[in-house]
């Protein structure tokens, strides 16, 4: 288990690319064109944007994509100097070998700062004949307009559960790892449509030397199992909140959380418990209350107990 099996299974062609076809139909046309436009990807993490990009350029240059792609990562060099020296210096040399243009493959865009997007767009536009710009990013939001009205816009999208249950099956078998059906089912869920994060976590679920259990998965994942949250939560509105403080310890303790992490699976549970519609609306609004009072620096202790607290006061008002 020596290589990092994002890295060893990565799709090497458009074709292999997981789940996104509405993406890599218009794609392949600019492969078969051997021309494009400025690009821009957006969605979540781990959907393929820059698998995607890698893919197009290998497609698109054949053995010599290495000299007509560069990869920068935006969010280590997100200044002004960097878009005036090192991306200007790039995009005004010729390409080598048979290519008409070169490809700048700029990840995380977003974290680029309004200066250096302000600058980088008169490069994209001055050496526009003999290079083009991929921009990746999480928010479209981020990126300044005149950039994205010169890029073609690519939204991608989460992975299905079907997706993410097919690559892993193959990595599953190709690794002959040993794994029960339910911790598969734990993967998925824990990667909520990020493949990366599916792969990554099945790995180092994999590294423990022993059949994958669907507690390995979460152990290992950073998560606490659902069925626990809700068991705290259904035991908090039973009345009894002792109980399901210790559930709460039992929890924070055995998957090492923090208060953001279990926030996150409460309200992710929340839909799952039997009470009202405005019930439901009632908990969403506390919830958020505390999310924010966690984040702004309060004892997380306290705040998760408010809320347990709560859902006793919304269960005795059924009672």
């Amino acid at each position: 288990m020596n290589e990092i099996w994002t890295e060893k299974y990565r799709p090497k062609t458009l074709e292999e690319v997981v789940g996104q076809k509405h993406v890599t139909e218009r794609l392949k046309a600019y492969v078969a064109a051997k021309n494009m436009s400025h690009l821009l990807f957006t969605g979540p993490a781990g959907t393929g944007k820059t698998t995607c990009a890698l893919a197009m350029a290998k497609e698109m240059f054949g053995d010599e994509w290495k000299g007509s792609f560069i990869e920068l990562n935006a969010s280590d060099e997100r200044g002004i100097d960097v878009v005036r020296g090192k991306i200007k210096e790039f995009a005004r040399t010729a390409p080598l070998g048979n290519a008409d243009f070169k490809i700048i493959f700029m990840d995380e865009a977003d974290a680029l700062t309004s200066d250096a997007q302000a600058a980088l767009r008169r490069t994209m536009e001055k050496y526009s004949r003999i290079c083009r710009f991929i921009l990746s990013c999480n928010y479209a939001s981020r990126i300044i307009d005149p950039i994205q009205s010169r890029c073609a816009v690519f939204r991608f999208t989460p992975l299905s559960k079907e997706d993410i249950a097919e690559y892993l099956g193959k990595i599953i078998k190709n690794e002959n790892v040993d794994i029960e059906p339910d911790a598969l089912e734990g993967l998925i869920h824990v990667a909520r449509g990020d493949l990366r994060r599916a792969v990554n976590s099945l790995q180092v679920a994999a590294s423990m030397g022993k059949t994958i259990t669907l507690d390995t998965v979460y152990q290992t994942t950073g998560m606490a199992n659902p069925e626990e949250v809700k068991k705290m939560l259904e035991t908090a509105l039973s009345g009894d909140f002792v109980q399901a403080r210790e559930k709460l310890d039992n929890i924070m303790i055995m998957y090492g959380l923090s208060g953001q992490d279990i926030i996150r699976q409460i309200h992710a549970t929340f839909f799952e418990l039997s009470i009202t519609d405005s019930e439901k609306v009632r908990l969403m609004d506390k919830t958020g209350e505390i999310e924010f009072r966690i984040v702004e620096g309060s004892n997380e202790r306290i705040q998760l107990e408010a809320l347990l607290a709560y859902l006793v006061m919304i269960g005795g008002n059924k009672r």
